[in-house]
């Protein structure tokens, strides 16, 4: 029995208050258990489609399908308080939902312990390295086990090695959790190493114009990225994304 979509959009448009058409009839769903990534030009409407699905926004046409209760978000910027500690910040969707201290203080811990920040409890952001502060926003969301992660370029501004380890811990949390994710990237390489299906968006007003499946299983080695399997995919995504610019 086939079990219903844990993201959908149906004949979705996003029309913004100053007459932007960010957003045109489109059409995605995300099966449990499916990590599906976006790439576009940029301006195409991805990160409204994160806004969309979060409820940050209202579309102006169609229908968005989602369990809200059960969601988290990884924006671009990791989004900590600066002055609360680590283990407050993670803490904080938790209170927000109020959940009762004792299961508050268990969920923090273990969210912890699963993106590797034992023994960096009492530190301030500032303290904290890019990569680790990404570490925290995970952290944060894993309070909540959501079922649905939107992930909007979280990995953008690190550089290419640190970007890389948390390409992996993302997975290892995907593969080990079972959510649903929606990831938005820039990278055709990121988006092909991290999928299961990859989508290409359209210049403005964004739709849909192409899907790609993805073939490897998981876990995926860092080795899969100099395969020729994977080069000739992640060509094949790279010109269609070149005639989306067109």
């Amino acid at each position: 029995m086939q079990h219903p979509p844990a993201l959908a959009f149906d004949r979705v448009g996003m029309t913004y208050p100053d007459g932007t058409e960010a957003l045109s009839d489109v059409n995605l769903t995300v099966a449990p258990g499916e990590f599906v990534t976006v790439v576009g030009p940029s301006g195409c409407g991805k990160s409204t489609l994160l806004r969309l699905a979060s409820g940050l926004l209202d579309q102006s046409t169609g229908s968005v399908e989602v369990d809200r209760d059960r969601l988290g978000y990884v924006f671009q910027d990791a989004t900590l308080l600066p002055w609360r500690t680590v283990r407050k910040n993670v803490e904080l969707l938790a209170e927000l939902h109020e959940i009762p201290a004792d299961e508050r203080a268990r969920l923090v811990e273990e969210a912890i312990a699963l993106v590797d920040l034992v023994g960096f409890e009492d530190h301030h952001p500032n303290r904290l390295s890019g990569g680790m502060r990404m570490r925290v926003s995970l952290a944060r969301s894993l309070t909540l086990h959501p079922t649905v992660w939107l992930f909007d370029e979280p990995f953008g501004a690190l550089d290419e090695i640190t970007r890389e380890r948390l390409n992996g811990e993302v997975l290892d949390l995907f593969t080990s959790q079972g959510f649903a994710g929606l990831f938005i990237t820039h990278s055709v390489q990121e988006a092909v190493f991290m999928s299961t299906r990859v989508l290409v968006m359209s210049a403005r007003p964004g739709r849909i114009i192409e899907e790609f499946e993805v073939p490897f299983e998981y876990p995926r080695a860092k080795a899969l990225r100099f395969s020729p399997e994977f080069g000739a995919l992640a060509g094949e995504i790279s010109r269609r994304l070149e005639d989306s610019h067109a």
